[in-house]
Parts: C-alpha cells; structure tokens; sequence
C-alpha cells in the first residue's frame, strides 16, 4: 500500500474550501445577526443628524464585540461576521506560507511573509490615530 505525500493539490482543497466555507460561514453569522438586531430594533428611528464619534482602541473594540456577540446581540454578531469575512483570506495567506514552507519554494515564502507584514501594519495602524 503507497502512501501519497501531501501535495500542492491537497493543499488548493484546503485553501479552496477554506475561502468557499469561510465566506459562507460569514455570511450567514451577518445575517443571522441582522435578523436578530432587526428582531429588536425594527421600530426604532435613527437620528443621522447627530455624529457619534466611537474613538476606542481595537482591543476595546474586540472585547466589546466578543461580548455582545455572547450575549447574542445583533449589532456585535454583524460584526462578528464582517470580522470572520476579514480573516477567510488572512488564513488563506498563512496557508499559502506553509504550502510554499512544504514546497521549499523560498522566494515565495518571502514574497507572502512581506504581504503578511503588510496585512499585520495596515491591521495596526488602522486603529492608531
């Protein structure tokens, strides 16, 4: 009995069904959390008029979504999904580093590892004011 190495192809699966059920699975989290803020705020009016500056940082930011998102409020689950939408094609990045790691095909771990420093100070300053 041959055992097959495990390959570039394994590796497009997993990165395929990767972005497939990442975006599926983040879509329907926004949207059961849309339904869910629609459930308790489909009365309300919004007053646009007035701008509400929310000047926190991210780990406030996270923290206070991971909390309403436990809670099952509807606002912190949209969140939630827009985050994991966010993070399918960052994981699909670190996979592609370990698949190239795998092939030793050096120049390309180097070209994704500057893309993942990218994505880390784009992430960063985004935050910072």
């Amino acid at each position: 009995m041959q055992h097959e190495k495990f390959g570039e192809k394994d590796f497009q699966t997993i990165i395929g069904n990767l972005l497939r059920y990442g975006v599926w699975i983040s879509l329907s989290v926004a949207f059961i959390g849309g339904i869910v803020y629609l459930l308790g705020h489909s009365n309300d009016i919004e007053n646009y008029s007035v701008f509400k500056e929310n000047d926190r940082n991210i780990f406030e930011v996270i923290a206070a979504i991971y909390n309403g998102a436990i809670q099952g409020n509807g606002e912190s689950l949209i969140f939630v999904g827009i985050i994991l939408l966010f993070l399918t094609p960052v994981l699909r990045v670190l996979l592609s580093l370990f698949s190239f790691l795998l092939e030793k095909d050096y120049l390309y771990v180097v070209i994704t590892l500057i893309v993942i420093v990218i994505i880390l100070i784009s992430v960063s300053f985004g935050f910072s004011h």
